[in-house]
Formats: structure tokens, sequence, C-alpha cells
């Protein structure tokens, strides 16, 4: 049977995003997450290893993001995106059988390395294999459906884990760990990639020249590229406390898990409906951030389980106005330079991040971790204005 071209193309898209979503869930399906602090502190580590390892991981994570995306433009994105979960898998294997300071450390620099050459590969190939197919509209729906993959996967580790630890230990979860890392890496071997790699004859330098130079010369990229991580920075740093807020709102600690799974089907919620908030243009993002940061205040404030409930409403606008930012950098970006751009968002999300755990400690040392939570929906409301102040002055094409 002779495909027509459209029902060709339709077949191409459903490859790419299912083989997306696949990817998505599995490399966060990762049961060691919500346990390996329990690992660490098994093996003797004090809370000060525990937070240099944290550290260097973030630090690997920095220094990375950039050149890799660069590397990215300059050579296959999939194969990028089948080397990462194959290092990553690595470093958990790392912490079960040799489970020392040096081995966790070793670990974590995989684990960075793996992650700075998945993150801005995965988007740039997949918008661009969707623009090659004439639906690179859709992005914003298929991004958020691939983030609420993510953070089904989170959820479904989050009540694995424990059972499995309860059955077979560290050993049993660190296993199941490397097994899903390697699945992840097979799934990303069938995406589809039809981009001829033009940087491969100059080098990643040359890549990361040309999408910084993109980025100089055109206003609109560089405001896409500072409104992702003014978005998706705060409130991904807050998601690290979340429990010790449902813990001060009077929750015991066998329920926290729960309550947790409710704020996070709130990101969930907001990360499928990403999509149909792509029409409303930049006026619709400044009510999404906007209305975010108020229900996180109220919310954080309230000390309630009532006010966890708008806490998940918060994080469901956050979602959403993430993906609606990432996907408006990829409309702006030039094929060329996608990846590299990509991960300079990526930089800029992790340096504010880090910024923003240092502001958490000084406000919730003093005053608690609702009010902490609170502080951290100012920016929310300053760029909710900022938003309706581009918006009104009909300049939204340029944030």
């Amino acid at each position: 049977m002779t495909l027509t071209p459209t029902r060709a193309v339709d077949v191409r898209v459903r490859r790419l995003t299912t083989t997306l979503y696949g990817y998505s869930f599995l490399e966060e399906f990762v049961l060691l997450y919500p346990v390996y602090a329990l690992l660490f502190s098994d093996a003797g580590l004090s809370v000060w290893q525990i937070s240099s390892l944290f550290a260097l991981w973030s630090v690997t994570a920095v220094v990375l993001e950039v050149p890799s995306g660069a590397w990215a433009d300059a050579v296959s994105r999939r194969l990028l995106l089948v080397v990462g979960p194959l290092l990553t898998g690595a470093g958990f294997a790392l912490w079960v059988l040799v489970p020392s300071y040096a081995a966790f450390a070793a670990g974590f620099v995989l684990w960075g390395t793996g992650g700075a050459l998945s993150s801005g590969a995965l988007e740039a190939l997949v918008y661009d294999e969707m623009e090659r197919g004439g639906v690179s509209d859709r992005y914003a729906r298929v991004l958020g459906r691939a983030r609420a993959a993510g953070l089904v996967a989170v959820m479904a580790a989050m009540g694995l884990a424990g059972p499995v630890l309860a059955w077979g230990g560290h050993a049993a979860v660190g296993a199941a760990s490397v097994l899903v890392c390697a699945l992840a890496s097979v799934t990303a071997s069938r995406f589809p990639e039809h981009r001829v790699a033009g940087g491969v004859r100059e080098g990643w330098t040359a890549a990361l020249r040309g999408g910084l130079r993109e980025a100089r010369r055109d206003r609109s990229v560089r405001g896409a590229l500072l409104l992702v991580p003014a978005v998706a920075a705060v409130w991904g740093a807050l998601d690290e406390y979340a429990p010790l807020l449902v813990r001060e709102a009077g929750v015991g600690d066998a329920v926290v898990p729960g309550v947790l799974l409710v704020i996070w089907g709130g990101a969930t919620a907001g990360s499928l409906l990403a999509g149909e908030g792509e029409r409303f243009g930049t006026g619709g993002l400044a009510v999404l951030v906007g209305g975010g940061g108020v229900a996180l205040a109220v919310g954080a404030l309230a000390g309630t389980v009532v006010g966890l409930l708008l806490v998940a409403v918060a994080f469901g606008a956050f979602q959403a106005a993430t993906v609606l930012a990432e996907a408006r950098l990829q409309h702006r970006i030039e094929a060329t330079g996608r990846a590299t751009l990509t991960s300079v968002a990526g930089l800029g999300t992790e340096l504010v991040t880090l910024t923003v755990f240092a502001g958490y400690a000084v406000v919730a040392s003093g005053h608690g971790h609702g009010a902490a939570f609170a502080v951290a929906a100012v920016p929310y409301a300053v760029l909710a204005v900022g938003l309706a102040v581009v918006r009104c002055r009909g300049a939204g094409a340029e944030v």
C-alpha cells in the first residue's frame, strides 16, 4: 500500500512523539531518585558530604550545559540521546557496587554529564523533526505531554521505590535504575533524525559561536532565552523543599508522599493543558504566571492542607508556563543553533536555581518554609507585570 504524503507525515510524527513520550517517561522512572539520600546516609556520609555531592552535580551541569548543546548542533543529536542515559546508568551502578564517597562523586559527574548531553539535544531534535513534517505548531502540546509523561514517571517511582527497597535493598533499587537507563538509551535509538550535522566539519566551537551570534543579532531570541529561566528556575528549586512545606502544614510523615503526589498531579495537569495556552499569547502567559504566583503565596502562607491544594494549582500554572516559554524559544531559533541556544537557556535556569537555593535558606531559616515559598512568588508577580506591559505595547513577538 502506498502512503499519501499527508499519511506518511502523520506516520513519521506519530513515531517521533511515541518515542519522545517513552523516552521522557524512562528518563524519570528511576527508583533511586526518592531514596538515594538514604543510600548516602547508610554509607556513612555526613550532611556536609552529601551537600558537597549535590554541589558537584550542579557544577557539572553548569560547566557542560552549553558545550554539550553546541556539540549537539555539530554532531548527531540522536547519538547524544543514546549515550546520555548510558553514562547516567553507569553512575548509578557505581553507587550500588562501590558505595563510597569517591564512587558517589564519580556517579554524580557521570549523571551530570549524561543529563547535559540530553539537555538541548532532545528539544532541538524534536522541534526540527516536527518542523520538517510541517507540524511545528503542535510543539507546545507535544512537549507538554512529554513533560507530563516524565512527571507521571516520577510519581510512579515514588510509589514503587519503598516496596522495592524493602524487598531487595539498595541493590534492587539500583539494578532497576540501571535497567531503566539502558531502556531509555535503546528508546532514543528509535528517534528519527534527518538533519545534516552541518557543524561537523568546523567542530562544536563553531556551532557554539554561531548559536551565540544568533542570540546577539535577534532581540526576540534574547528575550525568549531570558524568559525560560525566569519562568522555570524558581518553582523548579521550590520542588526540592515541597516535603518540608507539607510537613510544616501539620501533615504526618507517613502522609507526606501522598500529598506530594497531589502537588505533582497539579504539575502534570499543567503539562497536559500547556498546548491549549499557546493561543492566548503573551497576555495569557502573564495571567498564568501571575495567577500561579498568587496561588503559591496564599497557599503557602495558609499553613493548611487546603492551602497545599493551592500550591498544587500554582505548580500546574508554572509547569504550563515553562512549557510555553520553552516552545516560544524553539519557535524563534533558526535550526542551525537550536541545541546550543536551548542549552544556554538551560544554563540560565541552573544558575538562577542556585541563587534561589541560597535565598531560600536565608528566608526559611528565620521565618519558616511557608514564608520562603511566599517570597518566591514575588518574582512571578514582577514577571507577570512585565509581560503585561509588553503585551500592552503590542510587542509580544519580541519577548
